[in-house]
C-alpha cells in the first residue's frame, strides 16, 4: 500500500468512499445527516486537492486504485487567549473501504497522518468520532488515541 496526496484522478473514487462513511452517519444519526449525499462536492474536492493547509492522503494500491483516504485540516491553536499556541493536525475524516477493512490500511493512514504533521511541525493530530460508530471509536483507541474532550447535547 502506498500514501500520498490526492489527485484529481481521485475524485471518484474519493466520492464513493465518501458516501460509504455519510450512510454510517446516516445510520447512527438519521435526524442529522441526508443518507444520499456526501460531505464534499466534486468542486470542493477540486479545491481542497490543492489546498496546502487542507491535505487529503489517500491509500493506493499497486494499481494505484485508492482504497482509503485521510482528510486533515491544519489549525493554529489557541482558539481563545488563554491557550498555549501550537499547530495541530485535524483528521476531518478517514475512511477505509469496507471491502479493504483488516489489513490495516486505516492505521498505515494514521502512521503517514502523523508524520506528516510532524514534519510540519504540529504538537498533535485530533479528530472527532460520532456517537454510536462504535467500530470507528474501537479502532482510533486501537492506534493509541485517547479522549481530548467530549461535546454533549440536548435535543429541543
Amino acid at each position: 500500500m502506498n500514501i500520498r496526496r490526492a489527485q484529481d484522478k481521485d475524485i471518484e473514487r474519493l466520492i464513493s468512499l465518501l458516501q460509504e462513511v455519510l450512510e454510517i452517519h446516516a445510520t447512527i444519526r438519521p435526524d442529522i445527516f441526508i443518507s444520499g449525499t456526501t460531505k464534499y462536492t466534486r468542486e470542493e474536492l477540486l479545491e481542497k486537492i490543492t489546498n496546502d493547509d487542507e491535505p487529503i492522503y489517500v491509500a493506493v494500491d499497486d494499481n494505484d486504485e485508492v482504497k482509503g483516504y485521510a482528510f486533515c485540516i491544519l489549525r493554529e491553536q489557541p482558539f481563545s487567549t488563554n491557550m498555549v499556541p501550537f499547530k495541530s493536525m485535524y483528521i476531518d475524516d478517514l475512511c477505509v473501504d469496507s471491502t479493504c477493512r483488516g489489513k490495516h490500511i486505516g492505521e498505515q493512514l494514521f502512521e503517514h497522518v502523523k508524520a506528516e504533521a510532524k514534519r510540519l511541525g504540529c504538537y498533535e493530530v485530533t479528530l472527532a468520532v460520532w456517537a454510536g460508530n462504535d467500530g470507528a471509536e474501537k479502532f482510533y483507541e486501537k492506534i493509541g488515541m485517547k479522549t481530548k474532550e467530549r461535546m454533549m447535547e440536548y435535543i429541543l
